[in-house]
């Protein structure tokens, strides 16, 4: 895929992203993008990518219904939580005691009118700081991503002034400037400060780590004062040991949709993650990094949920208890 197979106002906005992200970023993540969009079978990373393989999705939906668990399963897949964290961080500065972040992952936006009404309806009147949006805005890994864009157009109002985002392993480069037209800044191994008085603290965003394995720990953490206190958004918690060797207090990301369809008690039957298990759903801990997966605001493959509920979460930054 090159520059010249876009329109010319495409062409331009990609232009300008080159000259923030740099030539090999945008012209690596275009070349897979156009190569290995519809594999389902690929070297280098992992090897089986069963969101590729379309058949499959059929046969999973055709099982679910013959098993009376389709109805059901979609009936879950609006049950959406809101689920409250507390992260408490050694390193933050006292000014930001309470404050919140909004995290939405995997929303997968042109699955359903039904579930874009649901998930607006849940976050109106939700209270927060600032929103970030760890990946997966697509319902599927290839084709077009205007109906998803049109989705998220409609919930920009419900998330705030402040919104940072990273992308995932089922979205293009192409939605960055739409995304930022919005007003969503899209982190692409980029960093940001955030001020509250004279205080701060900094949030980080590196590209898909899972799939297209564009990310750029390093470049992420450029600018950050060693010692501050940063969060970091990925798509995967793949990236988790990379990212507290790098010195991240907090790292956000979702990707596995805490399994989607799950045994009861909530174990998971497949995650598509190579991070632990433990790693899947919720709030972890690696060396003196915390993290949290979320499970997901949407479905992939599949439209249903099964012992596993989409959740909206509400981090609470805060100072360790004395």
């Amino acid at each position: 895929m090159r520059l010249s197979d876009f329109t010319e106002e495409e062409r331009g906005a990609l232009v300008a992203l080159e000259t923030r992200i740099g030539r090999a970023h945008l012209r690596h993540r275009l070349a897979i993008e156009g190569e290995h969009e519809l594999q389902v079978f690929r070297r280098g990373t992992h090897f089986f990518h069963l969101e590729n393989w379309l058949p499959v999705h059929a046969l999973l939906r055709a099982l679910l219904v013959i098993s009376g668990l389709h109805g059901r399963g979609r009936r879950n897949a609006l049950r959406i939580e809101i689920r409250r964290h507390e992260a408490a961080l050694a390193n933050l500065p006292p000014a930001f005691e309470g404050y919140t972040l909004l995290h939405l992952s995997d929303l997968h936006l042109d699955v359903s009118e039904a579930f874009v009404e649901r998930l607006i309806e849940r976050l109106r009147g939700l209270a927060f700081d600032a929103c970030v949006l760890t990946g997966d805005y697509r319902f599927h890994t290839a084709g077009p991503h205007a109906p998803a864009m049109d989705a998220l157009a409609r919930l920009r109002p419900l998330l705030g002034e402040r919104v940072y985002a990273v992308l995932g392993n089922h979205d293009t480069i192409r939605m960055v400037p739409p995304m930022e037209a919005m007003g969503i800044r899209v982190l692409m191994n980029e960093s940001v400060r955030i001020e509250r008085g004279a205080a701060s603290i900094h949030l980080a965003g590196i590209d898909d780590a899972h799939y297209f394995r564009t990310q750029g720990y390093h470049k992420a953490a450029d600018g950050i004062p060693g010692g501050a206190c940063a969060v970091l958004l990925s798509h995967t918690p793949e990236a988790y040991r990379h990212a507290a060797h790098c010195g991240f207090s907090l790292m956000l990301c979702g990707h596995t949709h805490g399994g989607q369809i799950c045994l009861p008690g909530g174990v998971p039957v497949l995650t598509d993650s190579k991070a632990p298990r433990a790693y899947a759903r919720g709030p972890w801990r690696f060396g003196a990094m915390l993290g949290y997966t979320s499970v997901g605001c949407g479905t992939s493959i599949v439209d249903v949920r099964l012992n596993c509920r989409p959740e909206v979460t509400l981090h609470r930054l805060a100072l360790p208890a004395q």
